[in-house]
């Protein structure tokens, strides 16, 4: 039996016995040390989304969007739990420490969807247009990771080899949650996208009434044009220091 079955048990058993006010139970040896893990656990995963969170909000440039990417997260649980299942496997220290894994594995997947509807919308294309084109251009490196992934992951949840049966409920939770979360972030975090955009439309309204409009940033110049500005002064430099001008031709 595992071992946090048989503390759920034996704490049932206790609390239906009658015993004196004065009398407490307490958690020892590998039951102890059960629960500093769970503790541990949950304070490096909230670490790590705090850490993740603060990354993609330097990188988007908004607070609002990288949400999107963490409402991704909850998808590979589904996954987990129904390859836990499938296999009779108990929630363990190495299940967790797949979910912890997990957390890299569904953000990167949701980070190229999103990034390449951000940088479709700059160029000008419709909200709806971006998001079907992300899609389209990122599920087959979508789905190429996630196989090989899973690819890898399969001698370990075989059990293959000295401590296959330790590594086996961590392989088994992982590919469960890739799987799952692969097929269902390519239709939900579209849809988180386009709510979020909502929302932050939304939320711009709101804020420019008190801080007032947004200042217009200057368009960039594409690379063409800045290297016919680069030739342009190259030449009128060497006209005014008396050689002989060069023509350079841009690629």
């Amino acid at each position: 039996m595992a071992l946090g079955t048989a503390s759920d048990r034996f704490k049932e058993l206790a609390a239906s016995v009658e015993m004196p006010p004065t009398a407490r139970i307490e958690e020892s040896g590998d039951a102890e040390v059960q629960g500093e893990l769970m503790s541990s656990f949950g304070n490096a995963m909230i670490m790590g989304l705090m850490l993740v969170l603060t990354v993609l909000i330097l990188l988007f440039r908004s607070v609002i969007q990288p949400f999107t990417i963490l409402f991704s997260l909850p998808l590979a649980i589904g996954g987990v739990a129904a390859a836990l299942i499938l296999t009779g496997s108990a929630l363990s220290m190495p299940v967790l420490i797949g979910i912890l894994m997990l957390m890299g594995i569904v953000t990167k997947n949701a980070i190229l969807l999103i990034d390449f509807a951000i940088e479709m919308r700059a160029q000008g294309m419709d909200r709806f247009q971006s998001v079907i084109e992300a899609g389209h251009k990122r599920a087959r490196p979508i789905v190429m990771t996630s196989i090989a992934m899973s690819a890898g992951m399969l001698p370990s949840a075989l059990g293959v080899g000295e401590g296959g049966s330790f590594r086996a409920p961590m392989a088994t939770a992982v590919i469960g949650g890739i799987i799952v979360s692969t097929v269902l972030s390519l239709i939900v975090v579209p849809a988180f996208f386009l709510i979020m955009d909502d929302l932050s439309r939304l939320v711009g309204r709101l804020f420019s009434r008190i801080l007032g409009p947004k200042e217009s940033e200057p368009d960039e110049p594409a690379a063409s044009v800045l290297a016919e500005r680069i030739d342009d002064l190259s030449t009128r430099v060497d006209a005014l220091s008396g050689k002989r001008p060069t023509l350079h031709v841009a690629e």
